[in-house]
């Protein structure tokens, strides 16, 4: 069993983490244990989401050189403009 006093520990393995909280986890009603997963998943920033970009890959050099000099013209064009009666 991990004491609290190493669970405050400064430097501590990711293994020695999460075994910690499996171990305070055994000690909880469902319920409670729902909530630190709620809890857990809020804590995420960004979850991945997408294709990772090693997938992509395969398409680089897809495109012809004319068609991302018009993408972006078109970008730099039609970005950093107000339209005052947009509104």
């Amino acid at each position: 069993m991990i004491l609290n006093t190493e669970i405050r520990s400064e430097r501590m393995s990711d293994s020695t983490i999460k075994q910690a909280i499996i171990e305070q986890l055994d000690h909880m009603p469902y319920e409670v244990q729902h909530k630190v997963l709620d809890y857990a998943q809020s804590l995420v920033p960004y979850p991945p989401k997408g294709t990772s970009g090693k997938l992509l890959l395969r398409f680089s050099g897809s495109m012809k050189t004319e068609d991302i000099i018009v993408m972006t013209q078109a970008i730099e064009d039609g970005c950093e403009q107000v339209d005052i009666d947009e509104w």
